[in-house]
């Protein structure tokens, strides 16, 4: 036969030493949440929890890789194919003293239509941290935190000068 904890209560009233000493004593006695179940439900429960809310976060950050995908392919003139933009890498970075989580995204593009060729795009929470497409091998310099700057010429990325040695 199962005790209940109110029923030890009703039994030492006015003895609160007597009822603990007599839940630890007693074999049936399992520790409840008020009518909701076991200790080990809730942790079930939590465990459950945190794994959906994870998956959201993954996805939510999964969203924001597309629409930046989505933006840099327009703005370089690539068609984006197939959403098929994934999460492919994560790595820790330290980032100004603090450690960092920056996830890698591969997705394919097309540069004229007939084509299927691959892209990756790094961020680091919604900052875009690089990039690199076909045509395109863009790291962000120094700051590597830092958004890309918004100019008017689209197509036109400037070259490191080349050192040029004739023997």
């Amino acid at each position: 036969m199962r005790t209940s904890a109110c029923h030890l209560l009703a039994t030492f009233r006015d003895k609160p030493l007597k009822v603990a000493k007599a839940a630890l004593q007693h074999p049936n006695l399992t520790p409840t949440l008020g009518g909701m179940g076991t200790l080990s439900d809730l942790l079930s429960l939590l465990a459950l929890l945190a794994i959906v809310g994870s998956w959201l976060k993954f996805h939510r950050a999964r969203d924001r890789a597309t629409g930046e995908a989505r933006r840099q392919c327009e703005r370089y003139g690539l068609q984006l194919l197939d959403e098929t933009v994934g999460l492919r890498r994560i790595r820790f970075l330290r980032v100004d003293g603090r450690l960092s989580i920056e996830r890698c995204y591969a997705f394919d593009v097309s540069i004229d239509g007939d084509d299927r060729e691959p892209g990756q795009l790094w961020l680091i929470g919604d900052t875009m941290t690089s990039l690199s497409l076909p045509t395109v091998q863009l790291q962000i310099p120094e700051s590597r935190h830092a958004v890309l700057a918004e100019d008017g010429d689209d197509n036109i990325l400037p070259f490191r000068p080349r050192d040029r040695h004739l023997h």
